[in-house]
């Protein structure tokens, strides 16, 4: 969640020094970030289903490399959240609306009120990791339900990169 909201955040610091405006107006720019980011998706969504039996064994262990795993979290977040070119658009669009050019700071304005987003969004996934931890308990009681789950995920995750790369080309 801190990966994907600081993700998020870089393309807001891009956006106020003119990123968004190249990735709105540029095909090639907005296709190089969306493939960028349909393909680590579907790296990622292959690596979900390749361990997915090792899924149950994750879950029940107590010891972990907190630190390694920490950071590959925090870089696989970071990674998506830098590369969802509907945020970037959504961005460029939105942040400009609200920045009063006469009082000057122009990339400042931008950066403080693009703190917003990755702010509510780190706030509405805890949420949602809060309920997914709940219901964990219940997924751990069985590696059959495990193994299941993360196919089932890493499934996803590829098609959404499919779905990505393949669907709202700039014309």
């Amino acid at each position: 969640m801190v990966g994907n909201a600081a993700g998020v955040y870089l393309q807001v610091v891009g956006i106020a020094f003119g990123l968004g405006v190249i990735v709105e107006r540029s095909s090639v720019a907005f296709s190089a970030v969306k493939l960028a980011g349909a393909g680590y998706l579907v790296y990622l969504g292959v690596q979900v289903i390749r361990r997915r039996r090792a899924l149950s064994g994750a879950v029940h262990s107590e010891v972990r490399s907190a630190r390694g795993r920490a950071l590959a979290v925090l870089r696989d977040g970071f990674v998506v959240g830098f590369c969802n070119p509907k945020s970037i658009v959504f961005l460029a669009a939105v942040l400009p609306q609200f920045v009063n050019t006469g009082a000057g700071a122009v990339p400042a304005q931008i950066m403080l009120l693009g703190i917003v987003l990755p702010v509510i969004a780190l706030i509405c996934d805890s949420a949602w990791a809060l309920a997914a931890g709940i219901a964990r308990a219940w997924f751990a009681r069985s590696p059959r339900r495990l193994a299941l789950i993360g196919g089932t995920g890493g499934a996803m995750m590829i098609g959404l990169g499919a779905g990505l790369a393949f669907t709202g080309a700039k014309d």
